[in-house]
């Protein structure tokens, strides 16, 4: 996820969120910026798509899984592109990243085919073009995890940088597929994230969205009427 960007390819941070340039280090939350994909009258939102035809039959069907999975469990619907304007292109780039929330226009999303076509990847990528932000950057992480700055990369300090987060009024969610592993950025090996209060508490290894990944996307995008009888569970 660190590699070498190629020309052309947006500067990253946190290792995985493209930006246009240095003043979106510390930008607001992206839905304060109305970068939410749109809804449809029908209560859904559509999201279009295409996939570059450089993967494989397994890789695409792995990378459509991810797509798909949304479709089960909140009001989003990914779709492949007709002419609409404003769309996804998931490309092999150098890595696994993605912009925050719709950018305009097309928006690469990048899912390498050495090392990031798994399905926690593609519905993490997925969760960052729907404007979610990584857990470990959230507002109240403090409570919750201890930053090892002394185990950080040198210039990679600002990947652990909080933000002002919308956190749907969920809580921190160790099992997260936005958390990062613990030791994620490490100079030497050594965990770069600690959990609070208790340390041996696993993280960073989840396989699917969790239950409060799927609510916050839910309570986002105001799903919950679009689900009636399921709102108590999905929202």
């Amino acid at each position: 996820m660190w590699l070498v960007r190629g020309v052309g390819e947006p500067e990253l941070i946190e290792g995985d969120i493209s930006i246009h340039d240095d003043n979106e280090r510390n930008a607001d939350p992206c839905t304060s910026r109305d970068c939410m994909w749109p809804k449809s009258s029908d209560g859904k939102v559509y999201i279009p798509y295409v996939i570059a035809n450089h993967y494989s039959d397994r890789e695409r069907q792995i990378i459509q899984r991810g797509l798909d999975s949304f479709s089960f469990i909140t009001c989003i619907r990914f779709i492949p592109r007709s002419n609409e304007r404003d769309y996804i292109s998931i490309e092999s780039l150098n890595g696994c990243y993605s912009y925050i929330g719709r950018t305009g226009n097309a928006q690469t999303l990048s899912l390498a085919r050495s090392g990031c076509i798994y399905h926690d990847t593609v519905q993490h990528e997925l969760l960052h073009a729907l404007g979610f932000n990584h857990e470990q950057t959230r507002n109240d992480r403090d409570s919750y995890i201890r930053v090892a700055w002394e185990n950080i990369m040198e210039g990679k300090e600002h990947n652990f940088n909080k933000k002002e987060t919308l956190n749907q009024g969920t809580t921190y969610d160790y099992n997260s597929v936005m958390q990062y592993h613990k030791t994620a950025f490490s100079k030497n090996g050594l965990p770069t994230m600690i959990p609070i209060p208790d340390p041996n508490v696993p993280f960073g290894t989840a396989t699917e969205m969790s239950q409060n990944d799927i609510i916050r996307i839910n309570r986002l995008y105001q799903c919950c009427e679009f689900f009636s009888c399921l709102a108590e569970k999905l929202c």
